[in-house]
Order: structure tokens, then sequence, then C-alpha cells
């Protein structure tokens, strides 16, 4: 009990700081493992027994990443999988290998050494992906195909470990007698089957129990089965979970299951990163820091450069082939296994074992650090960056912004024939518009000689798309101060944002996603069995009462607890109106059907 109090005020301390300090979430959780653990205050002296805990936490992220993905599409992922997980094992091994024999190292320890470093952290990176958004953009795609070929292949290495040690080579068979290809195998296609022919019946049997919790237990129950099955064939258990959840992708109970499962993934990853922090060694860096040190830059730094160049060969390019190789940087958990099978084996004595084991974990806490700079050195280049000359072609419409709302307002215009000026102010954003022929000029467009240079004095109309609602203020002041006779067309957040602009008596307002999501509801009614026609009054009435609300709530805007009061008064007053035209068009529709009879 008192453990378990003591890992959630350390979370709770350091993680909220690191988040505050823009460190991200788990640099605070490998932070926290370090003050508690042995090393800092010793008040958990067995961080092992809570790594080996812990796992789970990876395990069960893995199952739920497998539920994303349906079969089809993790088939359509085989060539990234196995083509650029490829690629990366043998760039990084390629780029560290010569370092072991430069330090005077074996071959053998410096092969298998420098394919345990090549491993990079799936727990690390998935974590910081999800943080941004990055799982469906292409570097997202890129670097997880990676993850998971490394998964797949950490398997051999085990194998290779043992092959290439002094100890004798039977033992382990002896020890593990299931551990055989065959074995594998047949795992692996137990699982398929079971998966498929096996849980969907008894998940929608304990489905209609309805009873949750034993939905849940069974959840847990089909993961952590699953998971060590594969540890006991000599399998990755995150494999096993993957594949389990892949299968499980185009289950009706997929939403059910990652419900259920998500809030035991996040805690177990927690602790998952706080054991690792308490079993850091610091002790090696009291005593050499100078290998610990220079083994840490050679590893991070020779692994950042091989992986920015095989980049393009996996299809990124610009921004994204920098930010590929800082997630992808560090060293991975499952180093830890390979680098202590060969310390065990004797293919890595016991001193160049510890010490990469040290420089594993303390690349882990480099990552962060170097997202970090990261974001800082894109800001800052942007910044420098100079805008784009523009030709004053008298455009009649000027764009700020070519997120995804304003390419599909500049899409409109060039098919009604009306070739509008783009402006955006990120870089990457300009660049690619640029390689599918879209013409978008790089540049501030709060700053009035851009404007100048845009043709603003010819344009009839400017349409606001920028995402962010500051400088979307601050561009609707300008244009109002400096060029009165442009008609404005602004995007909106959300309902605040919208209040704020018609604070400064913006005549066009659109919320970026208020219309699409009253066709989603409409067509949802419709589904449900509602009259197309009745689904289009409520959704009608809906945006009516909406608008009438802004305009009342106005006045209320800054005052936190009275905007509260007047939303919640709206809505009551809204489902009281809407439930009435409910009644009073059920009343008329049975009065024509009786007349009709």
């Amino acid at each position: 009990m008192m453990q378990a109090i003591l890992f959630l005020a350390a979370a709770l301390i350091f993680v909220p700081l690191a988040v505050r300090l823009g460190l991200g979430s788990v640099l605070g959780y490998l932070v926290a493992g370090v003050v508690i653990g042995p090393v800092g205050l010793g008040l958990v002296n067995d961080p092992q027994a809570l790594l080996h805990v812990s796992e789970l936490g990876v395990v069960l992220m893995l199952f739920v990443i497998g539920l994303e993905l349906e079969p089809k599409r993790l088939w359509e992922m085989r060539g990234a999988v196995f083509g650029g997980g490829t690629l990366q094992m043998l760039a990084c091994a390629a780029a560290l290998f010569p370092v072991g024999l430069l330090v005077g190292w074996t071959w053998q320890a410096s092969l298998i050494g420098a394919l345990a470093l090549a491993l990079s952290s799936t727990a690390i990176v998935v974590a910081l992906m999800q943080e941004r958004n990055l799982m469906a953009a292409p570097v997202g795609r890129s670097g997880f195909s990676m993850l998971l070929y490394q998964d797949i292949a950490a398997i051999p290495l085990l194998a290779l470990a043992a092959v290439l040690g002094t100890a004798a080579p039977d033992a382990q068979a002896v020890d593990h007698p299931h551990h055989g290809p065959v074995w594998q195998i047949a795992a692996v296609a137990s699982v398929v089957v079971l998966g498929r022919y096996v849980a969907y019946p008894v998940m929608r049997f304990v489905a209609r129990m309805q009873v949750r919790e034993l939905f849940t237990g069974f959840a847990l129950l089909l993961v952590l089965g699953v998971a060590a099955l594969m540890e006991h064939v000599g399998l990755s258990m995150g494999l096993g979970a993957f594949l389990a959840g892949v299968l499980l992708a185009s289950s009706e109970y997929r939403h059910a299951l990652e419900t259920d499962i998500l809030p035991f993934k996040g805690l177990l990853l927690g602790l998952f990163f706080i054991a690792v922090g308490m079993s850091m060694d610091l002790g090696l860096l009291a005593s050499m820091p100078v290998q610990v040190v220079l083994g840490l830059v050679a590893v991070v730094g020779l692994k950042l450069v091989a992986l920015w160049g095989l980049a393009p060969w996996v299809g990124l390019k610009g921004r994204d082939k920098a930010l590929l190789a800082v997630l992808l940087s560090q060293v991975g958990e499952f180093a830890f296994v390979v680098l202590a099978a060969a310390k065990l084996s004797g293919a890595l004595p016991e001193a160049q074992a510890n010490l990469l084991t040290l420089i594993a974990a303390l690349s882990m806490v480099s990552t962060p650090l170097l997202l970090m700079l990261f974001d800082r050195w894109c800001r800052q280049s942007t910044q420098e960056r100079e805008a784009d000359a523009i030709e004053d072609e008298h455009p009649p419409v000027i764009v700020a912004g070519f997120g995804r709302y304003g390419q599909t307002v500049c899409r409109l215009l060039l098919a009604a024939g009306v070739k509008p000026t783009v402006i955006d102010h990120d870089a990457d954003t300009v660049d690619s518009a640029r390689r599918f022929g879209f013409k978008v000029y790089f540049g501030d467009a709060t700053q009035p000689d851009l404007l100048h240079a845009a043709g603003i004095h010819h344009a009839k109309a400017m349409v606001v798309a920028v995402d962010d609602s500051a400088q979307c203020n601050r561009l609707v002041e300008v244009l109002q101060h400096e060029f009165a006779h442009v008609h404005i067309v602004a995007r909106a957040r959300d309902a605040l944002h919208a209040m704020e602009l018609a604070e400064l008596n913006v005549p066009h307002v659109e919320r970026e996603v208020f219309e699409s999501s009253l066709r989603s509801g409409r067509s949802t009614l419709e589904a449900l069995g509602m009259d197309r026609a009745q689904a289009k009054l409520m959704a009608d009435n809906f945006r009516r009462y909406s608008l009438d609300f802004l305009r009342k709530a106005q006045a209320e805007r800054h005052n936190e607890e009275d905007l509260i009061v007047r939303v919640r008064q709206a809505r009551e007053q809204f489902e009281r109106e809407m439930q009435a035209d409910q009644e009073r068009q059920a009343r008329h529709d049975g009065k024509a059907g009786w007349h009709a009879s």
C-alpha cells in the first residue's frame, strides 16, 4: 500500500512539473523513478520486480494500437514494416558497430551491443507521438512500422546473443524447451484461430450478460493470456498483444475493449517509466563519467545521423526527417533483455553490459529533451525565414491559412474560376502545398507590408483561416484598421472565439466544425428512423437556437460563472422547446393519419 502511495505521489509531483516545463510526461515519470529509487531517496529498493509487472503497460498499449489496425491495413503496411524496419536496424547497427571495435571490444561484443542499441523504445516513442497526434501522420506511420519490426527482430537477437556467447549453448535450450520455431509458429496460429473463432462468441456471450465488470475482466484475460502464451514460446509479449488487437479490430466490441483497457494501460505505462528511472545504475555515472557521457553522446548522435539519412528512403522530407531521427534516437526497453541475455551467455562481459544498460536508460531521458530542442529550432527557423516575394496579380480574394479549412475554401474558389492569393506562416505547410501544385506564399499575414505586396488594395474579400485564435483576432484588427474596404470571412475555432470575432464586428463568422457536426447529427437521426424533413427541421432549429445563444451570451463571455449559468439555461430551454416541437409534430402526424384512414 505504501509503495502504491509513493508511486502515485511521485507521479503527481514530477509529471505535471515536467509537462509545465515543456518536457513531456515521459521525462516526468523517469525523473520520479530516479528520485524515489535506490539511487535517489531509496524509498523503493526492488525496481526489477516493478519493471516486470509494469511491462504489462507496454503490452496493453500495443493491444490498443492493434485495435486501430484491421488485418487488411496491417497487410498494406508490410512494406513499411519489413522494408523501413530492416533499413532502420541495419543503418543504426552499422553506425554503432565500429565504435565497439575502436574501443577494443571483441567483434562479438561489438555486434550484439550495436544490434541491441539499434532498438528503439516502443513505449516512449508511441507515447510521445500520441501526445503530439502524430500516429496518423507520415512520420508516425513510418516510426510505428519500424518499432513493430523491432518487436519481431528482438526475437532472433536473443538467439544471436546465445550463439555468440561462450557459455554452454545447450543450457538455455534445456531450460526453455518450447522456444523453437515450430512452437512459435504454432503459438501464432493458435492466437489467430482462437481470436477469430473463440474470442468473438465469448465476447458476445459476456456482453449479453450486461455486467460491465465481467466484460472488462474478459478483456484483460484475453490480452494477458495471449501475452503469456507468446512469452512462454520465446516471442515478444507485446507482439502477441498487438496481433490479438489486430484480429479484434473489425469486431463490434472494439470500442468497448479500448475503453476498458485504456485506464489500465495508462496506469501501467506510467509505472513502467517510473521503473526504468528506478533501475538506472547512476553509480556508474559517478565512477566512470567520461565513458558514460561519451557513450551516450555517441549512441544517440550516431542513431540521429543514421535515421536522418534513411528518412528519405521511407518517403519523409523536410522537418519530418529530423523528427523521425529524434523520436527513434533512444535505445529501447527490449535492449535491456538482449543485453542481459548477452551477459548471461558471455557474449558481453559484465562491465560492458552494465555500461550499455546505463547508456540505454539515459538515452530514454534524452529524447524528450531533444524534442524540446527540435521544437525550439522549428520555431526559430520559421521566424528567421524571410517572407516570400509575392507578385501582385490583383487577386479578388486573399486567404490567410492553408490548413484543412483553408484548403477546402481555396478548392471551392478555384472550381468557381476564382484564383486566390494564399499566405501561410508555417514553412512545412507552404513547402508541402507547393509540391502538390498549389501557389502558396510563406509569410505573416498580420504584417501590413506583406498584405500590400499581396494586392490587398485590389481584393474584395479576405478569408481568415489561421489556426491560432489570437493570431486570427490580430489579423482581423489589422484589416479593419488598415484595409476597411475588404469583406472579412473569418474562421472561429469554437463558440467563445466566435463571440470574440462578433465583438470585433466581423460580418461573417463560421465555426469550423459546426455545420459538419449538424449534418452528422441529421444523418444520425435519419439512421435512427426519423423522417428526413423532420431531421432537417431539428437541425435548422438547433442552428437558430445556437446563433441566438451566441448573441445573448455575448455579455457574459468574460465572466466564466455567468457564462456557465447561461449555457445550462440555454441547453434546458432548447431541450424543452425541441421536445415541444416533436410533440406538436407527432400530434399533427396522428391527425393526418386519422383523416387519411
